[in-house]
């Protein structure tokens, strides 16, 4: 039904790759990461929280294999509770760790997931990593930040005050700051065709929309859509971990 791959690089500053993602095609689950906090504890979020998806997502593949601590939401499809739950576990299991370790103290993660059933691609995500949807050619982003940014623009404001652009990209919700977490939900379906992209900030920051929909147009092999994809995010003066999952769906 889909084909995907992942791609991660981790830039010309920084020391570690604090990015992690994953691609399961018998689970038909994307996963992308984007980890911060010090020393290492990063690193350690954005693993822990993609490695808690992808263990519950296997987990619930069959209804009534596994417990459901978070209960279900009955407005939405399986699948998206299936991503709702697994996010939440991810968030506790990061918030614990960062009480234990003193390392890890204040470390966090955001998180964008997608999660195919049929032609219903559900979308979970937490903090600014993004999904994007080109269909047609016309590229759709169907994650909202999790920024001060896209917080007081969604307010009705057309630009940002001049003493809020230095907090432009603060973060507002990640995975581990707190032993809830705020975890956005919502399916899209998909009709055959489509080319889906999630990404973290260091691949949209130095990116626009329009050069992304152009690369992802390419009837190239994923390899190499990936690859064009990183170059062009360090060309763009990208100085932050870059990760992209591309996928392309055939239709159920």
């Amino acid at each position: 039904m889909f084909t995907a791959l992942g791609v991660s690089e981790v830039g010309p500053v920084r020391k570690t790759n604090e990015d992690c993602f994953a691609v399961d095609e018998q689970l038909q689950l994307l996963v992308v990461a984007d980890g911060m906090g010090g020393h290492l504890a990063g690193d350690v979020a954005s693993n822990l929280a993609v490695d808690t998806i992808t263990s519950f997502v296997r987990r619930s593949e069959e209804e009534g294999e596994c417990s459901w601590p978070y209960g279900i939401d009955p407005e939405l499809s399986f699948a998206s509770n299936r991503l709702r739950t697994a996010i939440h576990l991810a968030n506790r299991r990061v918030f614990r760790a960062s009480e234990k370790h003193d390392d890890y103290t204040g470390m966090g993660t955001t998180v964008v997931c997608g999660l195919l059933a049929g032609r219903r691609l559900s979308v979970g995500h937490a903090g600014d990593s993004r999904l994007y949807i080109l269909a047609n050619g016309a590229l759709t982003q169907l994650t909202t930040d999790d920024t001060w940014e896209a917080t007081i623009l969604a307010g009705g404001n057309r630009s940002l005050p001049s003493t809020a652009r230095s907090m432009a990209h603060v973060l507002t919700n990640v995975l581990g700051a707190q032993e809830t977490a705020i975890i956005h939900l919502r399916e899209h379906d998909l009709l055959g065709g489509e080319t889906i992209l999630l990404c973290s900030d260091g691949l949209h920051n130095a990116v626009d929309d329009r050069e992304l929909a152009r690369l992802l147009a390419m009837d190239d092999p994923l390899a190499d859509i990936g690859a064009r994809l990183i170059d062009a995010a360090l060309a763009g003066g990208g100085r932050d971990n870059v990760t992209a999952v591309i996928a392309r769906y055939q239709g159920a």
